[in-house]
Parts: C-alpha cells; sequence; structure tokens
C-alpha cells in the first residue's frame, strides 16, 4: 500500500489508517455492543493487509480502545504508528459521563494514562480531539509542546479545529496534523480548509470518509432500526428524515459507477478522498476482520478524471 509523508514530520502513513471508535464498545456516543475477540482479530488483519497505523482515543469505550489496540498490537508494536488523542475525559465513579477539557494538567494526565493502557513508551501521534473550551486551545498546545520536548510524544497535532483556531496555536508550535471529517457527503474542508493545511505543510488525517457506514452502500431504513439502541447513529441528523432518504438515493447513483469500475462502494468513496492530494490518509473503521479486508485495498486505487467527474455529477445534483 501507498505511503504519504504527514506534513512536516517523518511520519509516513499508509494511504488507509484504521479506526478504532467502534471497537470501544458501548459508551455514551458508542455503536453498541462489541466483542474483544473481532476487535483484536481486525487490528491484526489490519497489519497483515499493510496498514501501518491506528487511530484511537482514550474516551472510545471509556479507555477500553487503547487497552485493545495496545492488546493487539503486541510485539508489533515498533512497526505500527499509534495515534491518539487527549481533551476528553470521564468520571472515575463509573457514570459515564464525558466532558471536554483542556487544561495542562489534565493533557499530562491523560498522556500518562495511555501510555499505560497502549503499553508504549511514546505516543507518534497525539492530537487535542476537540476545540473545546475554546479559551483554553492556547493552554493546552502548550502542554503539548512541552510534552514533545520531554519525549512523551513524538508528533502533536488536532483533530475538528478551523482556520482561525490553527492560526491561534501555530504562533506556539507547529501543527503537524489536522483530523477533519471528509466524505462524499461532509466536505466543508473543501472551503479553504484543505488548501491552508497545503500551504503550512500540515498533515490531513481524514474520518468519516464512509460517513458512518452510509456509504459503503449496505445501509437501509431496516437496518437502520435493527441497529441497537445505543448505537449513536439513532441520534445523527445523516441518518434521519429526509436527509436520510437523499443519501440513501444518492448511494444508489453512485453504486453504478463503482459497478462500472470494478470495486466496492466503498473503496470507491475512500478512494475518492484520497484523489485530494493535501489528504495524507483516510481513516477507515472496521469492527471485524473482513470489513478492514473490503476496504484496505482503497489505499491502492488511483480513480480516472471522468470517473472523478462522474461521481461529482451525481453530488453536484
Amino acid at each position: 500500500m501507498e505511503t504519504r509523508r504527514l506534513g512536516a514530520t517523518d511520519l509516513n502513513l499508509t494511504a488507509v489508517g484504521l479506526g478504532t471508535w467502534a471497537i470501544g464498545g458501548p459508551w455514551a456516543v458508542g455503536w453498541g455492543p462489541q466483542d474483544d475477540t473481532d476487535s483484536v482479530a481486525t487490528i491484526r488483519r489490519a497489519i497483515e493487509l499493510g496498514v501501518n497505523w491506528i487511530d484511537t482515543a482514550p474516551v472510545y469505550g471509556l479507555g477500553h480502545s487503547e487497552t485493545i489496540v495496545g492488546r493487539a498490537i503486541g510485539e508489533a508494536r515498533d512497526d505500527v504508528i499509534v495515534a491518539t488523542k487527549c481533551g476528553q475525559v470521564w468520571e472515575d465513579s463509573g457514570s459515564g459521563s464525558v466532558r471536554t477539557q483542556l487544561k495542562a494538567w489534565s493533557i499530562r494526565k491523560e498522556v500518562e494514562d495511555s501510555l499505560l493502557r497502549l503499553g508504549v513508551d511514546v505516543l507518534d501521534l497525539y492530537q487535542i480531539h476537540w476545540p473545546r473550551p475554546d479559551e483554553d486551545i492556547e493552554e493546552a498546545w502548550e502542554e503539548m509542546a512541552k510534552l514533545r520536548e520531554e519525549g512523551k510524544i513524538r508528533h502533536a497535532g488536532v483533530c475538528n479545529f478551523s482556520i482561525e483556531q490553527l492560526e491561534r496555536i501555530r504562533s506556539i508550535a507547529p501543527v503537524a496534523s489536522l483530523q477533519p471529517p471528509y466524505s462524499m457527503f461532509t466536505r466543508r474542508i473543501e472551503d479553504g480548509l484543505l488548501q491552508y493545511c497545503a500551504e503550512h505543510d500540515i498533515g490531513l488525517v481524514v474520518y468519516g470518509t464512509l460517513q458512518f457506514g452510509l456509504l459503503t452502500g449496505k445501509f437501509s431504513s431496516a437496518l437502520l432500526e435493527s441497529l441497537p439502541d445505543d448505537d449513536w447513529r439513532h441520534g445523527n441528523r445523516h441518518f434521519q428524515g429526509e436527509l436520510f432518504q437523499r443519501h440513501l438515493s444518492t448511494v444508489e447513483r453512485l453504486r453504478t459507477v463503482a459497478d462500472d469500475e470494478e470495486i466496492t462502494l466503498a473503496e470507491l468513496a475512500i478512494s475518492w478522498a484520497l484523489r485530494r492530494s493535501e489528504v495524507t490518509s483516510a481513516i477507515v473503521g472496521a469492527r471485524r476482520p473482513d470489513q478492514i479486508e473490503q476496504t484496505a485495498s482503497a489505499g491502492t486505487l488511483r480513480l480516472s478524471p471522468r470517473t472523478i467527474d462522474r461521481i461529482d455529477a451525481i453530488l453536484g445534483d
């Protein structure tokens, strides 16, 4: 699989990275029950297929995702790039209540907790999960810079930041990467953010490329209704009302393009996101080995200009 350099860093990421949100299992913003055996097998299968980096976060399953990632990579930990996050914390009381917090002392504690759960000595890429509270992002970034100087983390990045917020923290220390949402149905980063990152050598790893399952071509109203009650998608606007039905209609038109290319709809959606030179890698979630087997191959595909034009004509209608 092709690798791409992440911004100005020395990290060369495969074009597809494994996302482990769902692997965390049930929590306030979870995907319902998840079998740990399947999770470990999925991570190990991704590595076998050539995926060289994994994206996780402590809040996924309230620590469980990081623990599973650490267990799965085992002796291969020196060959796998691990990215995790900070800024979302929960009560130890077991209530599961999550809040955003960007105080320096909290970030330092979160680093230590993540290192322990993952079983690593240094975090390859450490990211602020959300820029909330906004007034604390400078304090948080100063602490991230200190952690990098101390060798706790190799590179510091952010998720879900705006251009204005990136400008504020760049004056403190360089930003290695940005992780924003990007898919055929979520294209806001095309309005200036892609160009900004390219101009300032900020790597881009995008998430939600399959629109949380919608762009796999497997979704229907019946499937949505069958999801566990605690699957977070029940409350997401893309899975509700008229917008959900429009998405399903668009997916059927895109399926024709994928069939003509003799690839899956998921491969089409991922390779479409990777068509942009500014994008370093697309994070693709998987809960079972067969799911990553169906998507990792997108990291080797290149869509022709004609195919991209066909897709854009459908998305522009």
